[in-house]
This record gives structure tokens, C-alpha cells and sequence, in this order.
């Protein structure tokens, strides 16, 4: 192996994970993650080396500007049929080489709010905020000055503040785990009236289904009542079993039939009650769920 093939390996090694950690915050898909990593890192192994002293930091501002290219120019989630989730990570997954690094900045909440904001005030957000990236970097990927990428942050954290479910930090994991297993509980055993009791009056329900399963609501559904029982016909007679996971850094519930990973399906939680809840059952979003064939 020669010195430049040997420089790409290392630095793979050792930055693999961060670069790949920006893609999924930006693009809320493991699989796009993945496709951006790889294209920054053929861009590392093409580019002049000796003229870069930072290499995971010229890693991140090439894949944050793939990213924003991506987010420009993605026409599939316009013509995306019903609502439009994050991809689902869960703890334990692959293998520790593989893995998003699962912290507060993924949890399902705050994704779905990010891909409420312009492909510029994501990035400005993600790089600077969770990543630390200066703002005069930034003004480099996104194509503008640092003031009006400090701009773009700062709108973006108005718009996460003005979401309680994508800015509350203070459930704590033992309450929502517990609320999650009630929640399961009462899904398993069709008890209508217990899982109204674990939802909030007002509560959101969304799920993901790229249009692929069959009945499935393709507009949010608002209410206690109207979430419960859409959950319930859903699956009754179904056979599924509803088992606890850690979903983005959250508790959550794994949905399986048959053995088969059916849906993901996160939280937000307040005052002791589901206010917010995201289903995905897109096949193509769960495929890395599924036990090996």
C-alpha cells in the first residue's frame, strides 16, 4: 500500500465515525449517510493533501456541503407519499464500526423539526451546534457570509425552542422508559382505554409508510382517542408483539410480527404523558432492523 492509500486508511479509521455522525444529522437516513461518507472520503483520496493541516475538519465541511447539495436537490421527499420521517437508529444495532453515534442531537423529535428548516439553516445548525464547526467554515459550505450563517443558526434554534417536544431535555429516561412500557403493554394487549390513559389529550400521531402498507393514515391524526384506536385496529389479530428498544437515544417500541421488525415507533414526553408520537413502518427504513435472513 503506498503513503497517499495509507493516509486515506487512517484517516478513515479515525474519522469514519464523525463524518458519518454529520451525515445522518443532516440527512436523518443511515443509508444517504453512508453514500455522502464514502463520496467525501473518495474526495480526501483525490484531493491534494499536503495543503489540508485539518483533515477531519476538511472532512466534515466536504460532507456537510454534499449534504446541502443533497437537501437542495432531494425531490423524493416532496413527492414522499404521506408524512416523512427520520430513518430509525436503535441501540444495540450493527456492528460499533457502523454505528451513528447516539447522543440528544438525534433523538426523533428534534429530526423531524430540522427537516422543517431551509437546507441552509439545517446546516448552519447541525455544524455549528452540535459539531462545533466556526462560522466562518460554514460560510464556505453553505455559500454565504459568517454573519448570515450565524443568522441561519440562530433562526433555526428559535424555530427548535418554539417545538417543546424537539426542546425539552427534562423527562427523565427511567419516567419515559416507564411510560413506554405501558404504552407497549396496552398496544400488546389491545387495551384501548390504557393507552389513551398514557396519551396526552392533545396528542400528535405520525407514521412513516412511504405509502407501502396498506391502511396506513398518510396525514397526522390528532387526539387521544383517535391515536389509540387507529393503533389498536392496526394491529389487532395481528399477533404482534410490542417490545422496549432505545430509538434515537430514547425509549421507544420495536413493533414485531412474525419475528419481523413491523414499525419503530419514538416519543415526546410531558407531564407524565405521550404528547407527541412517531411511528415508522416504511420496509425501507426498518431493513437494517430485520434479523439476518
Amino acid at each position: 500500500m503506498d503513503e497517499a492509500a495509507e493516509e486515506v486508511e487512517q484517516a478513515w479509521a479515525e474519522h469514519r465515525r464523525r463524518v458519518l455522525d454529520v451525515g445522518y444529522r443532516m440527512l436523518g437516513s443511515v443509508a444517504d449517510a453512508e453514500e455522502v461518507t464514502q463520496e467525501a472520503f473518495l474526495r480526501l483520496a483525490r484531493a491534494d493533501r499536503a495543503g489540508i493541516d485539518d483533515v477531519r475538519g476538511w472532512l466534515v465541511t466536504v460532507v456537510g456541503r454534499l449534504c446541502l447539495d443533497r437537501l437542495r436537490a432531494d425531490a423524493r421527499r416532496a413527492a414522499y407519499i404521506g408524512p416523512w420521517l427520520p430513518e430509525p437508529v436503535v441501540d444495540p444495532g450493527p456492528g460499533i464500526e457502523d454505528r451513528v453515534t447516539l447522543d440528544d442531537s438525534v433523538r426523533m423529535a428534534l429530526l423531524v423539526v430540522l427537516e422543517q428548516l431551509s437546507p441552509a439553516e439545517r446546516t448552519a445548525f447541525v455544524l455549528h451546534d452540535v459539531f462545533q464547526v466556526p462560522f466562518d467554515d460554514i460560510a464556505d459550505t453553505v455559500g454565504r457570509s459568517a454573519a448570515a450563517c450565524r443568522q441561519l443558526a440562530a433562526r433555526a434554534r428559535r424555530r427548535i425552542a418554539e417545538s417543546p417536544a424537539a426542546s425539552r431535555f427534562e423527562v427523565s429516561p427511567p419516567a419515559a422508559r416507564a411510560l413506554a412500557a405501558r404504552f407497549a403493554a396496552a398496544c400488546e394487549s389491545g387495551d384501548l382505554a390504557g393507552l389513551v390513559a398514557v396519551l396526552d389529550p392533545d396528542v400528535t400521531g405520525e407514521f412513516d409508510s412511504g405509502g407501502l402498507v396498506p391502511g396506513a393514515p398518510l396525514e397526522a391524526v390528532s387526539g387521544a382517542d383517535a391515536v389509540a384506536t387507529i393503533l389498536v385496529v392496526a394491529f389487532d389479530g395481528s399477533g404482534a408483539c410490542f417490545e422496549l428498544a432505545d430509538i434515537n437515544a430514547e425509549p421507544g417500541v420495536l413493533v414485531r410480527v412474525g419475528g419481523h421488525v413491523a414499525a419503530a415507533i419514538t416519543f415526546a414526553v410531558a407531564d407524565g404523558r405521550i404528547t407527541a408520537l412517531h411511528a415508522i413502518g416504511n420496509p425501507d427504513k426498518l431493513r437494517r432492523l430485520q434479523p439476518p435472513v
